[in-house]
């Protein structure tokens, strides 16, 4: 039997090195969401990403390089003013950092188990893996 080993913590950081964050194993499986937002922000089909409790996650350095965007529905995109890209925040619920999965250097088992806003996808989008598909989105605690 093969075990695959995850780092105890692992830095993160975004394109640019500019904005590094730390996290604690292990993960959350990973959900890509297909609304329209998500694909304007991601530039793609959708946006893959986990949310992570509060204790596992650390910032390193750049925090003075975040920039914000929320609009007036609560959607919320934060990113690095060097390099643009999507970087972890806070949730309004102040327990968990919504993470977007291609800043993750490490990879461990994680995978897509959830597909949201399926009904609002592109009409291009082709739907890959396994994952649950939810035409909306789900409660939290699924």
């Amino acid at each position: 039997m093969s075990l695959c080993v995850q780092p105890a913590g692992s830095t993160s950081k975004c394109l640019s090195g500019a904005v590094s964050f730390e996290i604690k194993w292990p993960l959350p499986n990973l959900y890509q969401c297909h609304c329209s937002k998500c694909r304007k922000l991601s530039g793609s089909s959708s946006d893959t990403a986990t949310f992570l409790n509060r204790e596992q996650f650390k910032w390193r350095s750049g925090l003075d390089v975040i920039q914000s965007y929320r609009m007036e529905s609560g959607y919320r995109s934060d990113f690095c003013q060097k390099c643009c890209s999507s970087v972890p925040h806070l949730m309004d619920n102040q327990k968990q950092y919504w993470i977007p999965a291609g800043l993750l250097d490490e990879a461990g088992t994680e995978k897509v188990v959830a597909h949201l806003y399926v009904s609002h996808k592109a009409i291009w989008d082709v739907l890959g893996g396994q994952g649950t598909q939810f035409a909306e989105m789900p409660p939290m605690d699924e």
